[in-house]
């Protein structure tokens, strides 16, 4: 656990006064004794106010919906576990053996919840200004590079977007392929285009994903064919 709070200390400046708060933070369901859950489902309220916050202050003549859809962009868990995978969390964490074993210190939704529970353990050991400054620090760069809300349409539709502007059909999207056991599937799908010869491809770990994927490179795609 020193070595957890040197690493928190080093990263974030950050020492808790009461060390079980963050302890139980880093600590996952598998393992025994008690989980960093609730911390997560508070931290996860402390984190949209802090962004919402954030984000409404950098777009002052943004409109709700285009808020919504930067905040989304920032407390998805993929942007946090990416966020606590560049700050080092994955090697303090506490999981029961069968997470050790499948490399749970590098699962996505594990690395965003305890995140989130080491926000919502600073707020209850120091307070939300504490907590804001943490939050702040840890999104820094990120929110010097938000992005026009424009751009975080996801690629479904904004493929449904150009077609329809354009008098054309709505893209087909065909299940291709299904590959690995039920808990670890890999979904393959194409998307096809009228006027386009080939269909692209996705594959990923869910259909959806997948879908995602196989629009985006057919936009690139399009944006190859001449006018």
């Amino acid at each position: 656990m020193e070595k957890a709070e040197r690493w928190l200390y080093n990263t974030l400046q950050y020492k808790f006064n009461d060390v079980g708060l963050f302890h139980r933070a880093l600590t996952h369901r598998s393992a025994i004794g008690a989980n960093n859950e609730r911390l997560e489902f508070l931290g996860d309220a402390v984190l949209d106010l802090v962004i919402s916050e954030a984000v409404f202050e950098a777009r002052p003549g943004a409109q709700e919906g285009d808020l919504s859809k930067l905040r989304s962009s920032l407390v998805k868990d993929s942007t946090l576990a990416e966020l606590a995978s560049d700050l080092g969390i994955g090697a303090y964490l506490v999981l029961g053996s069968g997470e050790q074993k499948s490399g749970g210190h590098r699962r996505e939704s594990i690395l965003a919840d305890a995140l989130e529970a080491i926000f919502g353990a600073v707020y209850l050991d120091s307070g939300i200004e504490t907590a804001r400054q943490i939050i702040r620090s840890v999104f820094e760069t990120r929110l010097k590079e938000l992005p026009d809300a424009k751009d975080l349409r996801d690629p479904k539709t904004r493929l449904q977007e150009w077609l329809q502007s354009r008098g054309m059909a709505l893209p087909d999207y065909q299940l291709a392929n299904v590959t690995g056991k039920a808990h670890k599937q890999r979904f393959e799908v194409s998307c096809s285009v009228d006027g386009v010869s080939e269909p692209t491809r996705g594959e990923s770990t869910t259909r959806r994903k997948a879908e995602q994927q196989a629009a985006a490179r057919m936009l690139e795609t399009l944006a190859d064919v001449p006018k």
